[in-house]
């Protein structure tokens, strides 16, 4: 972006709200859970205001298989994993690549991946974390932690650890645990997982042939996906364990600082959200709520102040997005869930909006894409008392928990059987053929 550009984006809008955004291109592909900057924001060139009636162009369908990873894009090739149901593939794993004009497959990799006895599979057998793409590289992780370093032209396999086994996970195994959902993050040439346990909750592998670069703490697992932020000018990696939310250095794994977040069964599932302001955002079901803290490091010591804690927003396992000093989420657990707008500094509830089945969602151009569980997706805009709904469109029938993916104007979306590729774009809107599933 130009300067004259950046100039007239920040005077036309919210500095906090913007200045993220300015700096994601909206060519960059999405290769890691969240999107390009881990917090399901990205720019897109100009979408359609509305759909016709029928929803919007779908430029593709096809089946795939069981499972909750989320779909990365390169270029012209998808990235994401499934699982065979019935069959003599039973029981495999897939990570599979596919051409992005046509949902056909590219390669495959398949490997056996058995369930623990005890595992709770009644939503599904997983896959449940989203690969990650570095350089040359595709990294993956399944339902019971199986990591594997793939070539992404090729997928053919390059290192493999079972983390599983070699690191005791054993609430992996647990009939509360519904399998390893955490999706890895990248530093440097390092990748970071949760894995609980003593002296090794945390591990970071390298990239280059999957040894332990160092492993510490004492957490306990849950199903978080970590971010990375920087608080005043100092890198730190954050993760939502099982009783706390820790910073780390990523880098050697000592603790900068942990808070205690406590939830039922120690399930803490939705990704920490920061702000530009040193404001970190965490929330959970579970008998939890919303909790936000301030943090400010000097001299390599980190102190933390936490704003407040609400009971009044909790977010399941969906995902969360900050404009300005408003949280918007969905928020629910197993009864009726509300599309809401939280003040982050004050933990007051803006508004609160009915509609919706508990959803994840994307910020693009300054509205939402919002997928809910039942296969609603909806076109919105958030305002000061709520969403204006400008489309809806029923695309599954279906559980739908896997969080849409949009690159350009082409919106990729999945349930547990199908992948479809929507064409959002405002000059598309008369191409291809749309029809509901």
């Amino acid at each position: 972006m130009s300067w004259g550009n950046l100039i007239v984006a920040l005077l036309t809008c919210n500095f906090l709200s913007c200045y993220q955004d300015t700096k994601v291109d909206i060519k960059q592909a999405w290769q890691q859970w969240g999107g390009p900057t881990r917090n399901f924001r990205i720019n897109s060139p100009k979408l359609a205001d509305f759909w016709p009636e029928k929803g919007p162009p779908i430029m593709w369908k096809r089946s795939l298989g069981d499972g909750h990873s989320t779909i990365l894009v390169e270029e012209d090739t998808l990235y994401t994993m499934y699982r065979h149901k019935t069959g003599e593939k039973e029981g495999q794993e897939v990570v599979v690549s596919l051409d992005s004009e046509n949902g056909n497959i590219l390669w495959e990799y398949r490997y056996d991946e058995p369930l623990p006895e005890k595992m709770n599979s009644s939503y599904g057998p997983g896959p449940n974390s989203t690969p990650l793409i570095v350089g040359e590289k595709l990294f993956s992780v399944g339902v019971v932690a199986k990591v594997h370093a793939l070539d992404k032209k090729t997928g053919q396999l390059l290192w493999s650890r079972d983390l599983y086994n070699e690191f005791s996970m054993e609430r992996i195994g647990n009939e509360s645990n519904r399998g390893y959902s955490s999706s890895p993050i990248a530093y440097k040439d390092l990748l970071i997982f949760p894995v609980g346990g003593l002296d090794q909750s945390v591990i970071a592998l390298r990239q280059n042939d999957g040894s332990v670069a160092w492993k510490k703490h004492d957490f306990q697992l849950s199903p978080s996906s970590p971010i990375l932020i920087e608080v005043n000018g100092q890198k730190q990696v954050i993760l939502f364990m099982g009783g706390e939310v820790i910073g780390l250095n990523p880098a050697n794994g000592d603790l900068y600082w942990s808070y205690p977040h406590s939830t039922d069964y120690d399930c803490n599932i939705s990704t920490p959200l920061w702000g530009e302001d040193n404001l970190l955002y965490v929330s959970s079901a579970y008998n939890s709520g919303s909790r936000v803290l301030e943090l400010t490091q000097e001299n390599g010591l980190t102190s933390v102040q936490e704003l407040f804690f609400s009971k009044r927003m909790k977010i399941h396992f969906g995902n969360t997005v900050r404009i300005g000093n408003l949280v918007y989420g969905s928020s629910g657990a197993f009864g009726p869930a509300f599309f809401m707008a939280m003040n982050v500094r004050t933990g007051n509830i803006v508004w609160r909006q009915r509609g919706f089945a508990k959803a994840q969602f994307l910020h693009v151009n300054n509205r939402f894409v919002i997928l809910d569980e039942k296969g609603l997706l909806v076109l919105a805009t958030p305002g000061e008392q709520g969403l204006k709904i400008h489309s809806k469109f029923q695309v599954f029938n279906s559980r739908s928990w896997t969080a849409p993916t949009l690159v350009g104007s082409r919106l990729y979306v999945r349930n547990r059987e199908t992948i479809l590729a929507l064409e959002l774009g405002e000059r598309n809107l008369d191409s291809g053929a749309s029809t509901a599933p």
